[in-house]
């Protein structure tokens, strides 16, 4: 952290996609129920599947689908190859107020970045399906071959994309809904917000500087 006690004016606010931007688990578990399919392994309840939402998709295949490796691998593969021939719009849908808040945060001139766990390729995709990709100065996702995957990876990418630019860091917020967005901002010394209309628990805010009920209190916050 910059500060003791970290606060608004932000210099710069991170942004996760997936449960906090956008609603994406219908279009996800859908996608992950016909891979399981695809590789002949039992398809768990929907409410299961919910595990996979936030995470790296190959983090998921590992430890909830219990893969080995190369099966984890594979498995990416045939989940990245429907979400490309299926395009963006099933990971579009927005909760309720949040593109009106980006875009009014965005207003302001304070600059704003993606740091997702989620195919950076598929992240960039939805953005621009939502019109509010120019609203970020940086978008970065995990790589195609999962090197760059885990939250503190991209965050560290992400601030080193927002740097190349001169783009001041020495008050920046993180906002998210899991654990893995509070523990991978933190890794940077980047406090974070933890909004509570994502797919995490109660039990994931620990560390968080704050938790939001909803977007205006989120706004409250930010602007």
């Amino acid at each position: 952290m910059t500060r003791e006690s970290p606060s608004k004016p932000w210099s710069c606010i991170l942004f996760d996609l997936d449960g906090t931007i956008t609603d994406s688990a219908p279009g996800i578990i859908g996608r992950l129920s016909r891979t399981l399919q695809a590789m002949g392994r039992p398809v768990p309840l929907p409410a299961e599947l919910v595990a996979f939402v936030g995470p790296p998709i190959l983090e998921g295949f590992r430890d909830v689908a219990a893969m080995n490796e190369d099966e984890a691998k594979e498995a990416l593969q045939v989940y990245r190859g429907l979400a490309a021939k299926e395009g963006p719009q099933d990971d579009a849908a927005v909760f309720p107020g949040m593109l009106g808040l980006v875009r009014a945060i965005h207003a302001t001139g304070v600059p704003m970045a993606i740091a997702t766990s989620k195919s950076e390729v598929q992240a960039l995709r939805i953005l621009d399906h939502l019109h509010i990709d120019d609203c970020f100065a940086v978008i970065c996702g995990s790589s195609e071959d999962e090197t760059r995957s885990a939250k503190a990876d991209v965050v560290e990418e992400a601030l080193r994309r927002l740097r190349e630019q001169q783009i001041d860091l020495s008050n920046i917020v993180m906002v998210g809904d899991r654990e893995h967005d509070v523990k991978g901002a933190g890794a940077h010394g980047v406090p974070a917000i933890m909004v509570e209309w994502g797919y995490g628990s109660p039990a994931e805010a620990l560390g968080a500087i704050a938790v939001v009920h909803s977007v205006d209190q989120l706004r409250s916050k930010l602007i």
